[in-house]
């Protein structure tokens, strides 16, 4: 069972009691406008997805998505491994009344050794929206260094997009 301690969060594994915040978490404008494959309309629709996600822990395929949850349990958002045709991608989200407070570069920091080393990586893609500059901020406070910026692929669309990569 992954859990991942920082000074002010926790990074652990679903359970189905969290499908109602990550609902409301999943609704705010910047995951619309980003992520809109990861907005949940509906509490049943949540609890789906945490379904599918807690039965990718065991196996060696992914996704592997895992809470961000403060001191106090409160459930603010996301970090995750997902494959990708060219290896393995990062990506979390914070939910909006959470933001500016550092959370997912703190969640990200601690996340990627332990992923890393779990799953025997020596790299990690990061993508985001170009224009998405906090999502940027956090990759590159992370060590992620970007290489490529420009029209390529994103939620199944060419949009101008930023392409990182992570290295040990």
């Amino acid at each position: 069972m992954l859990s991942i301690e920082t000074e002010r969060l926790t990074i652990a594994e679903f359970t189905l009691d969290m499908a109602e915040d990550v609902h409301q978490n999943s609704l705010d404008e910047d995951n619309r406008r980003f992520v809109p494959d990861e907005v949940f309309e509906t509490i049943e629709e949540a609890r789906e997805t945490v379904e599918f996600l807690m039965s990718r822990y065991g196996g060696g395929e992914g996704p592997f998505v895992y809470p961000v949850l403060l001191k106090d349990r409160t459930n603010i958002g996301y970090v995750q491994l997902v494959p990708v045709e060219d290896g393995w991608e990062i990506g979390y989200h914070i939910a909006k009344k959470h933001t500016g407070k550092g959370y997912a570069a703190e969640a990200v920091k601690a996340f990627l050794p332990v992923m890393m080393k779990k799953h025997r990586l020596n790299r990690i893609i990061g993508i985001c929206v170009a224009e998405n500059y906090a999502s940027r901020r956090v990759m590159e406070k992370c060590g992620f260094v970007k290489q490529y910026e420009g029209i390529g692929p994103y939620q199944g669309k060419n949009i101008n997009i930023c392409r990182y990569l992570y290295t040990i």
